[in-house]
């Protein structure tokens, strides 16, 4: 892309000395003033089909077609295209299936028929089969928020058509008009993704878990888009507090990518202070959480000391939200995930914990940058703050921030909160904190199995991504997002959800749920990163697990590892280490 607007602009040159004859349509400011794709686009043929309307040959000729690759060029002369055949009384619809779920949109060509005039076809995107088979509202909650997925267009005559920006994996299209005949000769999907590498990797003895680990990158690369985004379908947007565990899967999966600090910036830029980021005032604690998380993995000085206007004043008015008995008092959306949400005693909780951990990370940052009396105001903030213990709680969610914040005890909570009735009342955004808390607690065995069957329970419903809430109870009777809805069992996507995520507006791409990726890469493979991305330190719990190998983007390299249990059940380690880490173990 680079490269092409630089010949542009050359030619553009050329044309202002005489040299060219080309017409004036861009100056060299217009191409500098630009707003250029970070994309890349694929386009991709469906799977399979799941469903047809009709199955006689009347209404639907040469379905098979659609599954085929072809050269995408329509012709005058193309035999055997599918076709779709409407009468007074039939409308014919086909529902696709691309595989995977994926960000972008359609295309879809039309050969040669008898009219020239443009056809109609009512296109439905669908995370799951039932969004696609939906009709707009009702129980359901079907909607065209954030992205239109549900809509007609007009595909041109001997021409091609390309529609759509949402996330999807099934495709439903419909003949809208009677008596008309459709000949198309390809329908697929485009695919709009960052052409990035898998630098980190994850492979064990247990293949459940090797498919866990790779759906949360997966999911988190969908959301990699020209910012990061929680969503690809719904929630569409930088939400400061969601990006924690996606950062976290990027420093373990893609390492130094620039769109972290270009959706940091753009965070702060949209909300001078004092406003709190997304309205939400835990969000403005994570952001800086984010920043030392950042540093700490790939130790850019320069980015962190553009931060300090923005930063030191933030952690100031902070400070004003602390009464006289040091608990905290926050104002604006008080907010930790949904399910707390109706919980004050846990939203306190967590906000607490939360304050904490952030003037820790505050104090941590200022001796970073050489502000000795800012680093001691604020650690003296968080002693204040662990003067108050927050009461009542039993949310599994405020329990491990109240862990992760030393404010608890790990094993006392691992026992008492976060293990009761196993994976039930988890979240699928405070999940990957209930795996830290664990980890904490040297539950290393517990947090794997609670992986497996949690963010394992969305893989056995046919999720190819992680989903923006995961209820196991919901899971037990319902039927998976790969097929028809089946008498005598729920509807997993359309009968369920809360708050925001009532029915088919629940998110089935949601990268906030890809903590178990970031989570096996430090605990399983054993990768903790300090000292600025300088040092590693191999510290392996396998579990049950007979072997793990993997890679680890570092600031020097890739790292390899390779962990492997005797026959007497003890680990023997073979790395690789690129030149300039500090590896311990």
């Amino acid at each position: 892309m680079k490269k092409t607007l630089q010949i542009i602009a050359l030619l553009l040159a050329m044309t202002a000395l005489g040299q060219s004859q080309l017409p004036p349509v861009f100056d060299a400011a217009d191409l500098a003033n630009a707003t250029h794709s970070e994309m890349v686009k694929t386009y991709l043929v469906p799977k399979q089909i799941k469903w047809q309307s009709d199955s006689s040959g009347t209404y639907i000729k040469n379905e098979k077609t659609l599954l085929k690759k072809g050269n995408g060029q329509v012709a005058v002369n193309d035999k055997g295209l599918f076709t779709l055949i409407s009468d007074d009384t039939q409308r014919p619809g086909i529902l696709l299936d691309y595989g995977r779920e994926i960000h972008g949109g359609v295309k879809i060509s039309m050969g040669i028929r008898p009219s020239k005039t443009p056809l109609k076809l009512r296109v439905r995107f669908g995370e799951s089969v039932s969004e696609a088979m939906s009709e707009m509202g009702g129980e359901s909650t079907a909607t065209n928020e954030h992205s239109l997925r549900d809509f007609v267009v007009e595909v041109p005559w001997l021409g091609s058509i390309e529609v759509g920006e949402t996330g999807f994996r099934f495709l439903r299209i419909d003949l809208v008009e009677a008596n008309q005949t459709a000949p198309i000769k390809s329908v697929e999907a485009a695919f709009v993704y960052r052409d990035l590498d898998y630098l980190g990797s994850f492979e064990s003895s247990d293949p459940r878990l090797n498919e866990i680990w790779m759906t949360g990158a997966y999911t988190v690369h969908l959301n990699m888009q020209n910012y990061l985004w929680d969503g690809i379908k719904r929630d569409r947007l930088v939400w400061v507090g969601d990006m924690h565990p996606e950062v976290m899967t990027i420093n373990t999966v893609f390492g130094d990518h620039d769109i972290v600090p270009k959706s940091l910036d753009l965070a702060r830029d949209q909300h001078p202070l004092p406003q709190w980021m997304n309205t939400i005032s835990s969000y403005s604690m994570w952001w800086l959480l984010i920043h030392k998380n950042w540093y700490d993995y790939h130790g850019d000085l320069a980015y962190l000391k553009e931060q300090e206007d923005y930063m030191i004043p933030l952690l100031d008015q902070l400070a004003t939200h602390i009464d006289e008995n040091n608990k905290e008092t926050l104002d604006g959306g008080r907010f930790l995930d949904w399910p707390t949400s109706t919980d004050p005693k846990a939203v306190h909780a967590g906000l607490q914990a939360m304050m904490i951990m952030t003037f820790e990370a505050g104090s941590e940052m200022m001796e970073i940058l050489g502000r000795d009396q800012l680093q001691d105001k604020y650690a003296k903030i968080a002693s204040r703050l662990k003067q108050h213990l927050p009461e009542g709680n039993t949310s599994k969610q405020a329990a491990a921030l109240m862990v992760l914040a030393d404010i608890a005890k790990a094993k006392t909570i691992n026992k008492k909160v976060l293990k009761k009735d196993g994976v039930e009342n988890m979240s699928t955004f405070y999940g990957y904190y209930i795996l830290e808390a664990m980890a904490k607690a040297d539950d290393y065995t517990g947090a794997i199995d609670v992986i497996r069957e949690y963010w394992g329970g969305m893989l056995d419903l046919g999720a190819t991504t992680f989903w923006e809430d995961f209820n196991i109870k919901e899971a037990k009777i319902s039927g998976r997002i790969d097929e028809l809805p089946v008498k005598g069992k729920c509807d997993i996507h359309a009968d369920f959800g809360a708050f925001c995520y009532v029915g088919l507006r629940h998110s089935l791409a949601h990268g906030w749920a890809s903590g178990p990726t970031a989570w096996l890469s430090q605990y399983v493979l054993g990768v903790n990163v300090s000292n600025a991305g300088d040092t590693v330190t191999i510290d392996p719990h396998l579990g049950d697990l007979d072997y793990v190998k993997g890679s680890f983007p570092t600031k020097y390299g890739i790292l390899k590892i390779t962990h492997q249990k005797n026959k007497k059940g003890r680990i023997e380690t073979t790395l690789d280490i690129p030149d300039g880490l500090t590896v311990k173990r």
